[in-house]
């Protein structure tokens, strides 16, 4: 929650704005690597789930690697210091360019995708004189039980390598002078709550890992992803997902060989709960069954919720009056530019401050500047990073 202090500035502050509590952040990140270096895990931080500056250079500082999904964050990933051998590169559409970015970078793994892209790193790699490290992204026909447009384990979805294309994709690489397989890479969904899914993964990965040591072939690494949730709701109560359980799981069922490593890519759960988007209240305006409160904030500065009808929690910080029905919409000229629906507030009035909580993973990222709006800026408490 917010300190009167820090409400006061609020109100003093040209909105909407993303307001970071860094601290909050690092003892996220803190959590992560005491659990994870139970077991001598490797985490990259994925950098599609928040990109800012400060955030990206706290998270370096804390030894975490980097998970990139295009040519301009492996060069961000560089930028803020991130070593080359712990990005990996992963992407189901990396072009020639970004290919090349990664090359000339040396970085830790290209996360392949398909046969063809297979083909154009073995091509571009042996016109640079160079051996590109390689791990396949097999699909592993796997339901994370979370929305369907963040779903990407199924066959259904356009994501890695289908395990009855894997024949085709070995004798290529049995001719492929300029590629180097170190890994098998999975990845099966976001915003995961149900623990059971990755269990789940984890006896598919050992079956997967099987079908691979009856060809005699074992790698360096697993990599499984990430996709574990936050809870939306209670952002105060619920801060931090439970990294313990979270690794303990693979510990527990993922069958490893022998010096073999286990790699992360998490996102959403290491900053999710570091920031909320600070809005103000333009006008109330009355229908016949609700309230429609219209903030400064619109989909432009968290897309989220018109994207996917993503959930975020909505907080008056300065209102204690009796509570009243609303909607609470943006001011861009979209109907879907729509927070939430029928949701019950302290009553509001036109320069009220309201909250919209754990917007630290794909809030600023996503923001753009459509119906010509300003770009979102940030804010952070007092502590220093450097």
């Amino acid at each position: 929650m917010f300190s009167a202090k820090e409400i006061k500035q609020f109100k003093k502050t040209k909105t909407p704005f993303y307001y970071y509590q860094l601290d909050v952040l690092e003892k996220n990140l803190k959590r992560i690597q005491k659990e994870s270096k139970k077991y001598n895990y490797h985490v990259h931080y994925a950098l599609k789930a928040n990109c800012n500056n400060k955030i990206l250079k706290l998270i370096q500082n804390e030894g975490f690697g980097a998970d990139c999904v295009s040519g301009n964050e492996i060069l961000k990933a560089k930028e803020m210091g991130f070593k080359s051998k712990e990005i990996a590169f992963a992407g189901v559409g990396k072009s020639d360019e970004e290919i090349s970015i990664g090359l000339d970078n040396n970085i830790f793994s290209f996360n392949s995708e398909s046969l063809q892209e297979l083909e154009v790193i073995n091509k571009l790699a042996k016109g640079k004189g160079k051996i590109a490290p390689i791990s396949l992204r097999i699909n592993p026909n796997v339901n994370a039980k979370t929305h369907h447009y963040i779903t990407t384990g199924l066959e259904e979805n356009k994501f890695g390598i289908n395990m009855w294309e894997m024949e085709d994709v070995l004798k290529y690489l049995q001719t492929a002078e300029n590629l180097n397989l170190i890994g098998l890479h999975f990845h099966i969904g976001s915003q995961i709550n149900d623990l059971s899914v990755f269990k789940g993964l984890c006896l598919r990965v050992n079956e997967i890992q099987e079908w691979f040591y009856s060809r005699k072939i074992i790698v360096e690494h697993i990599n499984v992803g990430g996709g574990l949730g936050v809870d939306y709701e209670n952002p105060d109560n619920s801060a931090f997902p439970d990294f313990k359980a979270f690794f303990k799981i693979f510990d527990d069922f993922l069958e490893l060989q022998e010096n073999q490593k286990l790699h992360f890519e998490l996102g959403r759960s290491v900053v999710a709960s570091s920031a909320s988007l600070i809005t103000k209240v333009l006008y109330i305006k009355k229908s016949t069954n609700t309230n429609f409160a219209i903030i400064d904030a619109g989909m432009t500065e968290l897309l989220r919720p018109a994207l996917y009808n993503a959930y975020h929690k909505i907080e008056t910080l300065t209102s204690t009056k009796e509570l009243k029905r609303y909607d609470i919409v943006g001011p861009i000229c979209e109907s879907s530019d729509s927070f939430a629906k029928s949701l019950m507030l302290p009553e509001i009035i036109r320069g009220d401050i309201i909250a919209i909580r754990t917007t630290g993973a794909y809030g600023e990222v996503m923001s753009l500047n459509y119906n010509l709006r300003d770009k979102v800026i940030a804010f952070y408490n007092n502590k220093q990073v450097k």
